[in-house]
C-alpha cells in the first residue's frame, strides 16, 4: 500500500475525510482531485491534502491506483462514462454512495465490472462539504464494500487495506443485501420517524398540547426525522424497491396489530413488547428495557490510546458519573466518533459544559 496515487471525483464530507484519512495513515499516497468548486480543491492543495488538482477526468486517471466517484448518487453514472477511457488494467473504481443497486446496474450496463468494487463508509454529519471534513470522520465506522461478481480478490484485498488505513471497520457484502439490510435498519426507520412526527402534527389540537407534552420516547425514536429531505429523497428513490418490501411487512404487522386491539385479544401487546425487547437487547453489551428518556450525547475524538480515559477522567474530576461509553460505529447521520450516556438530564447538561470547556467538539441529538 505504499505510494499509492488516488483520484477523487467530487471532494466533499466523506471524500475529503478519506482523502484526510489516507494523508495521515499513508502520507507518501499522492492524491489527485476534481470537483466543479475550484476554490475548495485550492484549499485542498494549500492544506497539503491535494497534490494535483484536475481541470477534467483526463489522461492523468491513467496514472492511479483508485479512483473513488464522490459525486451525488445520480451524477456518478455520467462520470463512469467520462472516466472509463482512461482507465488503465489494474485501476480499482469504487464509490460512497448510500444505495448500490442503482450503481452496480449502471456498472454493469457500462461493461466495468472488473474494475468496480463499491463502497459505503457509514458515517457522516449533519455540515456537508470539504471545509467539514476531517480525518477521523471514519475511525471505527463500518466500511461496507461491494464486490461485482468480476471484481478481482485483489480489489477486495486492497479497499480492505485502505479502509483499514483510515481507521474504519470493512465489510464486505453483497450489494443486493446491503440494499435490502439498509432499508430495514436505516431507510424505513426514517420513514416511520418522519411519518410519526407527521402524525402527531395533523392530530394535535390548536393549543399544539401534543408538542408541548411530547418527550422522553417520543423524541428518542423521531429524531432521525430531522434529516435532510433532499438526502433522503434521493436515498429512498434508489432504493424504493427493497423499501417497498419491508415497508409492506411492516403494514401488515401494524394491520394485524391493529386487528387484535380491536378484538381485544389478550397478551397481545404483551407477547409485542416481549419480543422486541428480547431482540432490541440483543444489540448491545448492557440490556435495555423498553424505550426511556436517553440523556446521551457524542464526542468527537480522534482513537488513540488514552483518548477514553481522558474524557472519563474530566468528567470524574467533577464527580460526573457515566452511565455507558462506547465508540459510534454506523456514523452515518452525523454523531461523533465516542457515544455518552448519563443517568439524568442534570449529569449530561453538566457533562457537556465540563467538555466543551476544554474544546471537545460535541453533538446533541
Amino acid at each position: 500500500m505504499k505510494n499509492l496515487t488516488v483520484a477523487f471525483i467530487g471532494l466533499g464530507l466523506i471524500g475529503g475525510s478519506i482523502a484526510r484519512g489516507l494523508k495521515r495513515g499513508a502520507p507518501d499516497t499522492e492524491i489527485m482531485a476534481y470537483m466543479r468548486t475550484r476554490s475548495k480543491l485550492e484549499q485542498a492543495r494549500k492544506e497539503g491534502i491535494v497534490d494535483i488538482i484536475l481541470d477534467r477526468p483526463d489522461e492523468k486517471l491513467r496514472e492511479c491506483d483508485i479512483i473513488f466517484l464522490c459525486t451525488p448518487v445520480e451524477f456518478n453514472a455520467s462520470y463512469l462514462e467520462l472516466i472509463r477511457p482512461f482507465l488503465r488494467e489494474g485501476t480499482i473504481v469504487t464509490d460512497v454512495g448510500s444505495t448500490k443497486t442503482s450503481i452496480h446496474e449502471t456498472v454493469a450496463a457500462l461493461g466495468m465490472e472488473s474494475s468496480f468494487i463499491g463502497g459505503h463508509p457509514m458515517a457522516g454529519s449533519e455540515k456537508t462539504g470539504y471545509e467539514n471534513s476531517s480525518d477521523h470522520l471514519l475511525e471505527n465506522a463500518y466500511y461496507i464494500l461491494t464486490p461485482t461478481e468480476k471484481t478481482p480478490d485483489s480489489f477486495t484485498e486492497r479497499m480492505t487495506e485502505v479502509a483499514g488505513i483510515i481507521g474504519a471497520i470493512p465489510l464486505v457484502l453483497d450489494y443486493r443485501r446491503h440494499d435490502f439490510i439498509v432499508a430495514a435498519i436505516s431507510h424505513l426507520p426514517h420513514l416511520i420517524a418522519s411519518t410519526l412526527v407527521n402524525l402527531v402534527h395533523d392530530c394535535d389540537g390548536e393549543d399544539e398540547m401534543m408538542k408541548r407534552l411530547a418527550a422522553g420516547g417520543f423524541k428518542d425514536i423521531t429524531r432521525i426525522a430531522s434529516s435532510s429531505p433532499v438526502m433522503w429523497e434521493q436515498i429512498c428513490m434508489t432504493n424504493e424497491e427493497n423499501i417497498s418490501v419491508i415497508l409492506e411487512k411492516y403494514i401488515e404487522d401494524l394491520k394485524k396489530l391493529l386487528a387484535s386491539l380491536k378484538n381485544r385479544e389478550a397478551n397481545t401487546v404483551s407477547r409485542l413488547f416481549e419480543s422486541s425487547r428480547e431482540y432490541r437487547n440483543s444489540f448491545a453489551e448492557t440490556p435495555k428495557g423498553s424505550i426511556a428518556p436517553d440523556y446521551s450525547f457524542s464526542a468527537d475524538i480522534v482513537d488513540e490510546t488514552g483518548a477514553i480515559a481522558i474524557i472519563s477522567a474530566i468528567l470524574a474530576g467533577k464527580g460526573i458519573s457515566i452511565k455507558n461509553i462506547g465508540i459510534n460505529h454506523n456514523r452515518e447521520h452525523g454523531e461523533g466518533a465516542l457515544r455518552i450516556s448519563f443517568y439524568d438530564k442534570a449529569s449530561m447538561e453538566a457533562a457537556w459544559t465540563r467538555l466543551k470547556s476544554y474544546n471537545y467538539t460535541l453533538f446533541s441529538d
